[in-house]
């Protein structure tokens, strides 16, 4: 895996929160509700004071009440109260208690709805966020080159498309108005406890930097963590994904205990990994809870001297408990910001690793529009390598297919071949040298338009989820069912799709598992065909077909191939023997050139593969498989 594995930092993790600003009006709905939800928390202390204090005041004003006549007047007297007023204010007190208690009540609620909207505010905004990022993702890796895929997995790649997104979607929708709301409690809690007793609060204030540089030591713990979490998660999925996609070798070369082992090492350090984070945060929160107890204990040792000497109340007091609380809660609550924090930074890392990842195959500045094409093709010395300070896999080609031309690349395996068909619709760039388009440079065009003018029926064959005309239309799903069907006879695909119950409309299967591989071939051929293309480029795209039906596909690309020009790739000589110019490849090089005629009597390596492949046929042909191709040859 070539991704960088630096350490993450918290710039990566700003830039997914700026994701914020896409959707300015719910993110400030759910702090509106944030903020309210807090500022009624924030007011029950200062009930719960006045009703202590005037249930205090209530029960010694009572007792005066309930004395013997003649100490009545002179416990007033020494109170600076009278009887009169004493008396009214025992009438009082009930009403006061019962509407304090249901002011309580409705400012519980109050936090109740706000924090429920709050909460769902955020994780919609979590959610669209999760949204966009997924997009971004997907239309960097669509846009991304095959030299960028050439050096990662997919496993890798689809793990940072989902459960990274995921992990910073939690830290969005949770951990991040969390801390917002921390951050309002404990600056709401601060000036609510100097207007209280600000002596008391400074025996409070000396556990917090405490508290706070302990969650710093243990974020910078956790971050690295949670990247190696990341790692090997990623590895498992690759693990599975490879094993699924290739379930038919496994079982072929009875690999499955071994697939197991692998599988199960994958997990075992993933599992382990897990364990280690689960330690680290096992001591965190204890540790946590022990510093808030003993800021309570402060609180009752000092409150209650200060209760004793008279300069505080016990609803005072009781109302400093509580903001104490207040105050160590979103300490408490610090421990999981962090975490989810620590795996957000760094699943933000890897996701914009790729969002930075340079394209080797771009769009320059000014590229223009590729209109009209005739199809004139030339490689002019064209040398290129598949990484640097590697061997060149092409040396100095240089050939010129002019418009409606079939140019056949015969050659090995490893000769270049496949290399130079990648290079015309920049799949790759060339290393040096240049490929023209009718006397244009393909850097200078835009990529789309380029490819739009191409036809392409690679070698391995793909077919997306969907049904055989969802596959034919792929390049072009506004195309009628009458142009489908004719690029399907012309492929020679027709028969056998009328042949299945569904027509047109039967599913494929996952990577068209449903169908053989020569179906599959016919299916991919007309979807290069219904695009109607200038520019044929077919890679081997009869390499898994029989000798017949290849026979009724050459004829209909032969039609096809008439007025475009068509790059081909053979294996089997005899589809390649009408062409305008075979190209003969070996190392990188082109060592022959010509038509059949002359490269037969020129050419000692055409002619060397030629009679190989004639003396095949007679081995291992039938007398039909022989006159299959004797007519193929013809054509």
């Amino acid at each position: 895996m070539q991704m960088s594995s630096s350490r993450p930092n918290n710039r990566s993790l700003s830039r997914a929160i700026r994701y914020l600003g896409r959707y300015p009006r719910v993110a400030l709905a759910a702090i509106g509700a944030l903020l309210i939800a807090a500022a009624a928390q924030l007011s029950v202390p200062q009930l719960i004071q006045r009703i202590i204090d005037n249930i205090i005041s209530s029960a010694t004003q009572a007792s005066i009440l309930n004395l013997p006549a003649e100490f009545r007047e002179m416990a007033a007297t020494q109170l600076g109260l009278d009887l009169s007023g004493i008396q009214a204010e025992v009438d009082r007190a009930p009403g006061i208690i019962i509407t304090a208690g249901l002011i309580v009540i409705a400012l519980a609620a109050a936090r109740g709805i706000f924090a429920f909207a709050e909460n769902y505010l955020a994780q919609t905004l979590s959610q669209n966020i999760a949204f966009e990022l997924r997009n971004d993702l997907f239309a960097k890796i669509q846009r991304l080159s095959f030299s960028y895929h050439d050096k990662n997995q997919t496993g890798q790649l689809m793990i940072r498309a989902t459960d990274d997104v995921e992990r910073l979607r939690l830290f969005i929708g949770q951990g991040l108005i969390m801390a917002l709301e921390a951050f309002i409690l404990l600056t709401g809690t601060m000036i609510f406890l100097f207007i209280t007793n600000w002596r008391l609060t400074l025996v409070v204030i000396p556990i917090l930097p405490l508290a706070i540089g302990l969650f710093f030591v243990f974020g910078s713990i956790a971050q690295p963590l949670f990247v190696e979490v990341q790692k090997r998660l990623s590895q498992v999925n690759t693990t599975l994904q490879e094993n699924l996609a290739g379930i038919k070798v496994v079982r072929a070369f009875a690999r499955e205990p071994e697939e197991r082992g692998r599988f199960r090492v994958n997990i075992d350090e993933l599992l382990e990994q897990r364990v280690r984070i689960a330690r680290v945060f096992s001591f965190l929160f204890p540790f946590i809870f022990m510093i808030a107890n003993l800021g309570q204990a402060a609180i009752l040792y000092f409150g209650g001297r200060q209760i004793i000497g008279g300069t505080l109340t016990l609803g005072e007091w009781q109302k400093f408990s509580l903001y104490v609380v207040y105050l160590f809660l979103p300490l408490a609550q610090l421990g999981f910001i962090i975490s989810l924090m620590a795996q957000a930074s760094a699943s933000a890392e890897r996701i914009f690793e790729i969002l930075d990842a340079r394209n080797d195959v771009e769009n320059k500045p000014g590229a223009v529009e590729l209109q009209t094409v005739q199809g004139e093709i030339e490689f002019r010395d064209v040398s290129f390598r598949y990484f640097a300070g590697a061997d060149p896999v092409l040396a100095d080609v240089s050939f010129t297919a002019q418009p409606g031309q079939t140019v056949a690349l015969l050659g090995s395996t490893g000769s270049g071949k496949t290399t130079i068909i990648n290079l015309i619709p920049r799949f790759y760039d060339v290393s040096q040298g240049q490929v023209l388009l009718d006397g244009q440079d393909v850097r200078d065009v835009t990529l789309e338009s380029l490819r739009r003018n191409i036809g392409i029926v690679l070698q391995e064959t793909t077919l997306f989820s969907g049904t055989i005309r969802d596959n034919i239309a792929f390049g072009r799903p506004e195309a009628t069912d009458e142009e489908v069907v004719a690029a399907a006879q012309a492929a020679a695909a027709h028969e056998f799709i009328t042949s299945f119950p569904q027509g047109y409309n039967t599913p494929v299967g996952e990577r068209g598992s449903t169908l053989s591989g020569g179906q599959k071939q016919r299916i991919a051929i007309a979807r290069a065909l219904l695009l109607n293309p200038q520019i044929l480029i077919l890679d081997d795209s009869t390499s898994s077909v029989d000798l017949r039906t290849e026979y009724h596909i050459q004829k209909a690309l032969d039609k096809l191939m008439r007025g475009r020009t068509s790059i081909v790739i053979a294996q089997r000589i005899s589809t390649v023997l009408n062409a305008d110019q075979i190209l003969v490849l070996d190392k990188g090089r082109i060592v022959a050139q010509g038509v059949h005629a002359d490269l037969l009597e020129n050419s000692a390596v055409y002619a060397e593969i030629y009679y190989s492949q004639l003396e095949e046929d007679v081995t291992v042909g039938d007398e039909e498989q022989l006159v299959l191709a004797e007519e193929l040859a013809e054509v």
